[in-house]
């Protein structure tokens, strides 16, 4: 079947990483018979530099995807697959209705706020594309409110609040929170695993009617 290649929608050591590392969980059973690389390019998405949403993160990492798949038919690139990472916040009001969530969007609510950190993932061959997320880890109030209330960017804010530089391309918020049990790359591992199901377990995802 000759190589596949796999553009991934940033140059970051974390994220190209995952992608690599989620490659030897399904390669077998995607296409056992190619050949396998993963390519870097920095693309825009189109969104904050902190999603504060689930549909936020959903959608940077879609137009993460899309910008890859723009610029692959612009170069010439022969690139398979397209793969946006987006990672974020997901604000999510603890018993509240629908209706105090929309008019308290992103407010604390008598302390029922609660926020997650979560990697989203997009997979697409350029017809067809797909999410998968990781689980979610909650972040401690005083870091959602230095994000959501203050407007500091996440890498920035997690720098400060564990007393380190650069730890976005090292093990990344994920790993501060969970004592790197879980790791940023670990994160976007499981993400792009659960994004690419649709293209490995075709059978699986093919409109058929229930017990047929």
């Amino acid at each position: 079947m000759g190589k596949i290649i796999l553009a991934v929608g940033s140059k970051r050591g974390p994220k190209l990483n995952a992608v690599s590392e989620a490659l030897k969980t399904f390669w077998a059973v995607l296409a056992p018979e190619a050949q396998f690389e993963v390519v870097g390019a920095e693309v825009e998405s189109g969104v904050s530099h902190t999603p504060a949403s689930r549909e936020e993160l959903m959608r940077g990492a879609r137009q993460r995807a899309e910008a890859l798949v723009r610029l692959g038919r612009e170069s010439g690139a022969p690139w398979k697959y397209f793969v946006g990472l987006e990672g974020g916040l997901d604000v999510v009001h603890e018993g509240a209705s629908p209706e105090e969530m929309l008019r308290h969007s992103g407010l604390k609510q008598n302390g029922h706020r609660r926020v997650f950190l979560e990697s989203w993932a997009y997979v697409t061959d350029g017809a067809q594309g797909y999410y998968g997320r990781s689980g979610g880890i909650e972040i401690p109030e005083p870091l959602a409110h230095e994000v959501l209330e203050n407007g500091i960017e996440l890498s920035v804010a997690i720098d400060k609040f564990a007393g380190a530089v650069g730890i976005r391309d090292a093990q990344g918020a994920w790993g501060v929170l969970s004592n790197n049990f879980i790791t940023r790359q670990e994160a976007f591992r499981v993400a792009v695993i659960a994004a690419f199901a649709p293209f490995y377990n075709a059978r699986m995802y093919r409109t058929a009617p229930v017990g047929a």
